[in-house]
């Protein structure tokens, strides 16, 4: 983001302050309960949208040190993700050549070699086929080249490492060219610098898209947040645009819609609002002041969500107890602020059953979860 774009957001807040207006779009949308509660309409996202579209699979200091890995299940897929000796990251099923066996048990770990449990086949960390016991007299002819580990396309870009999780996938596209101009705030960021310093996984009863839903409208705040966060931030204040299908959102905290008194030069977007940055179809990162949170949702079915929530901190932030608290106590606020959220999440799931509503309606001030609902549409469409 370049000085010209930052000083532009700010002004945006001041005036709507001034106007004493929200952030309008157009018109009143609705949202059919359907998006939401279908398992089929489910089925149809994780073909058209998680299995074809590069997804974050894990944040790059997972992966920290030469031959690092992680082994997990993940979008229904049992993933191995490795960093080989040079640095590189591959993506790979977690699957035996042989007989279908997981390779890797183990969650994290540093291995240079995985070997199946079951008849102790190997292969190294680029997945090349290293061993096979008794393969002279059992497989005279085996095809190695052909039993390396089933591969995913990846990349590794602004601190996140991405795939398309389907092993018949085409390329990887350029991690830029998917960000549709986002990637000068992510250097501006500095993304690529930061680890994680805390992380918890939370399963939640709702669809995948009303989590989302959640980051793209400060209308609750001052409602659902009244005890914990929401008398930080101006009453229903909330900017957004879109680049290609994600977004960046624009929270102001409390002293923002006051600089217009001050001279820019002063002006500052991280020290006075937070960015929520959507990056579909499965990130979201709240850019506090001197950290993000980051937001890793894993869709279950339509009606359950893994959810990872991360404290990501600069790598060169100081590793004392005084800073590790400072962490501690941030994430601690935002997961309790995020529980809230997600109590409503699973009422508004377990509503839909009722059939109290056809739709849900968006007010003009909620226009984001309009267009965020637009864009899964066009993705289900193509």
């Amino acid at each position: 983001m370049d000085r010209k774009t930052e000083v532009g957001l700010i002004r945006e807040i001041v005036g709507l302050k001034d106007q004493k207006s929200a952030f309008l779009d157009r018109e009143v949308t609705h949202s059919p309960i359907s998006r939401y509660a279908s398992p089929e309409r489910f089925e149809r996202e994780m073909a058209m949208i998680f299995r074809r579209k590069p997804v974050v699979a894990a944040h790059s200091s997972e992966l920290e040190g030469q031959n690092a890995f992680i082994a997990r299940d993940f979008l229904g897929l049992p993933l191995l993700l490795t960093r080989d000796a040079d640095g590189e990251v591959h993506a790979f099923l977690n699957v035996c050549r042989h007989r279908g066996a997981k390779v890797e048990r183990e969650a994290t770990g540093c291995k240079r070699v995985f070997t199946c449990p079951y008849h102790a086949w190997s292969w190294s960390n680029r997945g090349d086929l290293r061993a096979v016991p008794q393969e002279a007299q059992g497989f005279p002819d085996l095809p190695r080249a052909e039993r390396g580990l089933r591969r995913l396309p990846v990349a590794e870009a602004h601190g996140f490492v991405w795939i398309i999780a389907n092993p018949d996938a085409g390329e990887m596209p350029e991690i830029d060219d998917w960000l549709s101009d986002l990637a000068p705030d992510f250097a501006w960021l500095g993304l690529n610098e930061h680890r994680i310093a805390l992380i918890d996984t939370l399963d939640i009863n709702a669809n995948w898209k009303v989590l989302i839903e959640g980051g793209l409208e400060a209308y609750h705040f001052r409602v659902a947040h009244k005890k914990t966060i929401g008398s930080h931030f101006p009453d229903n204040l909330f900017t957004y645009k879109q680049f290609g299908p994600h977004m960046r959102a624009v929270l102001p905290r409390n002293a923002m819609p006051e600089l217009g008194g001050t001279p820019e030069e002063q002006w500052i977007l991280r020290k006075d609002a937070n960015m929520v940055y959507t990056v579909l179809p499965n990130t979201q990162m709240l850019v506090q002041q001197d950290h993000f949170m980051w937001f890793h949702i894993e869709p279950v079915s339509e009606a359950k969500t893994r959810f990872r929530m991360a404290t990501v901190v600069p790598n060169d932030a100081p590793r004392t107890d005084d800073m590790e608290k400072h962490w501690q106590l941030n994430h601690r606020i935002s997961l309790t602020a995020l529980k809230e959220d997600f109590e409503l999440g699973e009422e508004i799931q377990a509503g839909f059953a009722s059939r109290g509503n056809p739709t849900h309606i968006f007010g003009r001030f909620e226009g984001a979860l309009n267009r965020f609902n637009l864009v899964i549409e066009e993705m289900l469409g193509h």
